[in-house]
């Protein structure tokens, strides 16, 4: 894993300095686009296939973005393709993510909530969040209905659980020592 993130770092950082300051959303949704298609088994099979011929592969790629395909985006496709890289994709995608989030002060922040959540009550979840942790949060939210109740906040390698599974395997813990 560390190898890959190695591999990837190169690639992150010079795609980070084509972004810079402009576009740095518009390139974190597409390499997040550009991650999904990479990830697909059939595209992987051929970027390694020895008869596809690298041009093949970076036109079948780039077919397959709905975005819009600017020179920097062939180049960056044709340097991966040639390299036998394409499938660093989603590695690429998390490193200049948090470049992004580090270029901002931000940080992501993913939500697990029991029950949905309106937009009223994630601003103010968010809110909170942000007043803790001191930086601004891209959140994203799921639902997860084993959690019986209340919400689970990721942010980096912190982790705050209020959930009631999370109390309940506390109560366990210590009735049970």
């Amino acid at each position: 894993m560390a190898e890959l993130a190695t591999i990837a770092r190169p690639y992150a950082e010079a795609v980070f300095r084509i972004a810079q300051p402009n576009s740095l959303a518009a390139w974190s949704e597409l390499l997040g686009e550009m991650a999904q298609i990479a990830s697909v088994p059939e595209l992987a099979e051929l970027a390694h296939n020895p008869r596809a011929e690298n041009a093949q592969v970076s036109e079948i790629f780039l077919s397959a973005l709905k975005s819009a395909v600017t020179p920097e985006v062939k180049n960056l496709v044709a340097a991966l393709v040639e390299n036998g890289r394409l499938t660093l994709l989603p590695e690429i995608a998390a490193q200049f993510q948090t470049l992004k989030n580090h270029f901002e002060s931000s940080a992501d922040a993913e939500i697990v909530s029991a029950f949905p959540m309106t937009d009223a009550q994630v601003s103010e979840l968010k809110a909170g969040l942000e007043k803790k942790f001191g930086r601004k949060l891209n959140t994203t939210v799921t639902v997860d209905q084993s959690l019986i109740g209340g919400v689970k906040v990721t942010v980096g390698d912190e982790v705050l659980d209020t959930s009631v599974r999370a109390r309940l395997e506390h109560m366990h813990t210590v009735l049970a020592a």
